[in-house]
């Protein structure tokens, strides 16, 4: 007996086979009975439990916004009950306070016109910036080369933007200048990652450069005075070859080394500018650039001692000595044509472009010199380094020389107006502050400084603190290394570049002290300049 049946189905039958032996006996099929699947039933219930179809999902709207609005005003509601109230508070009684004037108007004024002449509050002035009460050096800058040779910074400039420092590289104490090779470098103070050894550019020049002046307007171009008595001028945006202008050795060429060149307007080419050169060959001579990168002579003048105003005849000089050695220059801010030169004899004298003598001495020149001297001022006990025209006043300049001495000048007499003894011996440079009418810097030489003043030294004066000494002298360079060149920022006005016999060049932060101008300072500086001496 066996079961016959389906899993799936669940059918099942009950099979009894016939015994073999029984031939009498037949197979027969017995009623099947049904068996329930408990496998088919656990199947299905985990079948449903596993389905991709999810039952019914239940969804409810719930807003995001509150259903109760309410405004909530900042400022606070007034009826009008109170708006009447306060208007009938602020009634004015016009009449009542006329009358109140009137009785008070004779001593309010006199009260204002004692105020606005009084002198309580002289020197003091509203200021809202940051005040920095210190000098700080922001770089010192340096060209290791320049200085492996022992090379000094013989000039400094900076560029249209105030944001590039040149310095010309050279000798102002001796050496084989004639064949020494300088340098001209450069420096971006707003580059990302200046190293201050590393110069942006750097110009190989063949001879011991001077000076150095940035053109006035374009920011690239930069011209210098040569050791030889050549002019060359630069552009510093050119990778390869820079030099776009140059003298050149010619017949009208300096016979001296050139130690000043200042850019000039050229009045009948608006576009163009010219460039003067001063040298101790006595020549002032003005270039204009040609086509072919030539600077061509279109001007001159010659100081030559017999046409020196007979009220300071140079004494030194002999009838057979004739030129007179042209160690600085500075031009009037106010008239174009006026300019003062410092010489070697130690005067400084008042010149005009416009004169139209001429020169004595012609020194073989292709165009024929003038003698534009008009009038000599006090000299000084050795040759003139430095002059400086005030940027405020007409009159007044600057000037300073080796007698360690500083005059401050006007251009209506002869005798210096104050006379500050600063040092034993050198000063090469001063300069007056582009933005403070009384503020003015010079730079201390070689020899004993004054009292407890010492060697290297930047001086800032202060005329509205005091007229007979520094209000603050900053320590350039260790050692006897003198401080020879600096110059003001007129961009960025609280920024100074002294350059050094060390061979570097450091840019100093002004104080809000020396670089915002008080409210009476022009006043002060009015009545230094209508001061007459004896």
């Amino acid at each position: 007996t066996r079961f016959h049946g389906n899993l799936r189905s669940g059918r099942w039958e009950l099979v009894v086979p016939r015994p073999p032996l029984a031939a009498m006996f037949a197979d027969g099929t017995v009623p099947g009975s049904d068996v329930e699947s408990l496998w088919r039933s656990a199947r299905s219930a985990r079948c449903e439990a596993k389905s991709c179809q999810t039952g019914k999902i239940s969804t409810a709207e719930t807003a995001v916004q509150s259903h109760t609005i309410r405004d909530a005003g900042v400022q606070t509601d007034q009826s009008k009950a109170a708006v009447q109230d306060f208007q009938q508070e602020v009634q004015v009684d016009y009449a009542s306070l006329l009358s109140f004037l009137q009785r008070v108007e004779d001593a309010v004024i006199k009260e204002l016109n004692r105020n606005w002449k009084s002198r309580a509050f002289d020197g003091f002035e509203v200021n809202w910036t940051d005040q920095n009460e210190t000098v700080l050096c922001l770089h010192t800058l340096s060209y290791p080369e320049a200085q492996d040779q022992n090379l000094q910074v013989t000039s400094v400039s900076w560029n249209a933007t105030g944001s590039v420092v040149a310095c010309s590289y050279g000798r102002l104490d001796g050496g084989d200048w004639s064949t020494e090779k300088s340098y001209v470098c450069t420096w971006n103070l707003d580059r990302r990652g200046l190293n201050p050894e590393r110069p942006d550019l750097v110009v190989d020049v063949p001879s011991s450069v001077m000076c150095l002046a940035f053109h006035p307007s374009q920011p690239s171009v930069i011209a210098g005075g040569l050791f030889s008595g050549e002019l060359v001028v630069w552009d510093t945006s050119r990778t390869e070859d820079s030099v776009i202008w140059r003298t050149g050795m010619t017949d009208d060429t300096h016979t001296d080394p050139v130690y000043q060149v200042n850019w000039l307007p050229d009045a009948k080419h608006g576009n163009h500018s010219r460039l003067l050169s001063v040298s101790t060959d006595g020549k002032i001579l003005v270039w204009r650039e040609e086509r072919d990168g030539r600077l061509a002579l279109a001007e001159g003048f010659a100081m030559v001692a017999q046409q020196v105003p007979r009220s300071m005849r140079l004494k030194k000089f002999a009838c057979g000595e004739a030129a007179v050695g042209v160690t600085s220059l500075s031009f009037s801010h106010f008239d174009p044509c006026v300019f003062v030169v410092g010489v070697e004899g130690g005067y400084s004298l008042k010149c005009s472009i416009a004169a139209e003598m001429p020169a004595l001495h012609q020194m073989g020149s292709s165009v024929p010199l003038r003698a534009p001297a008009e009038l000599a001022f006090s000299p000084h006990g050795g040759p003139v380094y430095s002059v400086s025209c005030s940027p405020f006043h007409r009159n007044l300049f600057l000037t300073c020389g080796t007698d360690g001495q500083i005059h401050l000048h006007s251009m209506l007499q002869t005798q210096p107006l104050i006379s500050l003894q600063l040092s034993k011996k050198y000063l090469f440079c001063v300069r007056w502050s582009p933005v403070r009418p009384l503020v003015f810097a010079a730079a201390s030489g070689e020899g004993n400084c004054n009292k407890c003043f010492c060697l290297g030294d930047v001086h800032l004066f202060d005329f509205e603190k005091s007229s007979q000494k520094p209000a603050l002298s900053i320590k350039q360079a260790a050692g006897e290394h003198p401080v020879y060149c600096l110059e003001f920022n007129i961009k960025q006005t609280r920024l100074l570049a002294a350059g050094d016999a060390a061979g570097t060049v450091k840019v100093w932060q002004l104080s809000s002290d020396f670089t915002e101008q008080g409210p009476r300072e022009m006043n002060h500086l009015e009545q230094l300049a209508s001061e007459i001496t004896d």
